[in-house]
């Protein structure tokens, strides 16, 4: 094995300062609103990214315990193994989300979706291209059958 190491590139800010108080998901959270600060060392890396509408932020889970490799998802009962959901306490904790990009000012994007705790490092961004990024026909595993899922697919469509 060797060494890998990652620079941040920025930092998050978002109003979630505890765990328990920060949304799942973006798409449950469709008015939560965050700033991305990307280092101005980095901002050059933003041209061009106004165009986009969505974004994918790579970060570190800053605030992550103990890697378990079986843990319970925020959507189930039982507990499920590490790589089958997005729980933050992996072997590698890096987190995933899908934001919407609202406006750019300089080193600062205005996004919103969030679903981020207040100061996440950022590792990267990449663009969302549906394109790319859709798939159809897929298998969800166990959250197609998910205990809560129902409760948050009615939430997130504001029935």
């Amino acid at each position: 094995m060797f060494q890998i190491t990652y620079e941040e590139i920025g930092i998050i800010h978002t109003p979630f300062t505890e765990k328990v108080n920060t949304p799942i998901q973006g798409i449950f959270a469709p008015d939560s609103k965050g700033e991305v600060e990307v280092f101005p060392k980095y901002a050059a890396g933003l041209k061009d990214i106004g165009g986009f509408s969505h974004l994918i932020l790579i970060y570190h889970f800053h605030l992550a315990e103990d890697c378990s490799l079986v843990a319970k998802p925020f959507l189930d009962k039982g507990k499920r193994g590490i790589f089958s959901i997005r729980h933050f306490s992996r072997p590698n904790p890096i987190g995933l989300s899908v934001i919407r990009l609202d406006k750019v000012r300089g080193n600062i994007l205005e996004v919103g979706e969030v679903d981020i705790l207040d100061g996440t490092p950022l590792l990267d961004i990449k663009p969302y291209v549906a394109d790319f990024d859709i798939r159809q026909n897929v298998r969800q595993g166990w959250y197609e059958h998910a205990s809560n899922r129902r409760k948050y697919e009615i939430k997130s469509m504001g029935v």
